[in-house]
Order: structure tokens, then sequence, then C-alpha cells
């Protein structure tokens, strides 16, 4: 059984930084993508970066070019989300998932999700 872990996030200042983990189990994830999400209150959920695992081919919402890395440890079978120059409508709840094959943008392209962790941004 696929699961999804995430942590990292918290209360940081415009401007700082953060860096969110998803810690993968369950299976192998050789010709996965795995996906950061994001959802702010009374917001849809929205894609923010994907990752393929076996290639470590990227995949970035415009929001968030330049400014998140996203990048993986395949011994750890961890996914990071390192944000930087943190706005305050980055303040959402982050969610990773994961499917099979390619990477998709959309949130019911994804089979496996993690419970989410929040990240607030203050001004």
């Amino acid at each position: 059984q696929v699961q999804l872990v995430e942590s990292g996030g918290g209360l940081v200042q415009a401007g700082g930084s953060l860096r969110l983990s998803c810690a993968a189990s369950g299976r192998t994830f050789n010709n996965y993508a795995v996906a950061w999400f994001r959802q702010a209150p009374v917001k849809e959920r929205e894609f923010v970066a994907a990752i393929k695992w076996n290639s470590g081919y990227t995949s970035y919402a415009d929001s968030v070019k330049g400014r998140f890395t996203i990048s993986r440890d395949n011994a750890k079978s961890t996914v990071y989300l390192q944000m930087s120059s943190l706005k305050p409508e980055d303040t959402a709840i982050y969610y990773c998932a994961t499917r099979p094959l390619a990477i998709a943008t959309t949130t019911i392209s994804y089979n496996y999700w993690g419970q989410g962790t929040q990240v607030t941004v203050s001004s």
C-alpha cells in the first residue's frame, strides 16, 4: 500500500525559505511521478511542481518558477520541495501525490495523496 507523508511546513516571514519533504513507501517508485499541489482557503487545489522519479525530469507552475525547486533522494525514497523568496500568496496546505509513468498537472490524474502540511507566509 502506497503511503506518502509530508513534513516541513510552518510559519515563515515573506522572503524566507522552507523545505518540504514527502516520504514515500509501499512500493518501488522508479517509474512514477511525484508532484506537489497546494490548496489555499476557498481555492481549488493547484499544481505546484513535479518530478519524474527515474529521470529527474521536472515541471513547475509559472507562479513558482525560479523560486521553488523539486528534487528527490532515491536512497531515502523522499521528494523535497525547496521554497525560497516566499510570498503571502504561497500560504496553503501543501500536498504530495504520486502516479505511475508521466507527470501530470491535474489532481484527478494522481492516485495517491499525503495528508498535507501547512505553510503560512506572513507579510
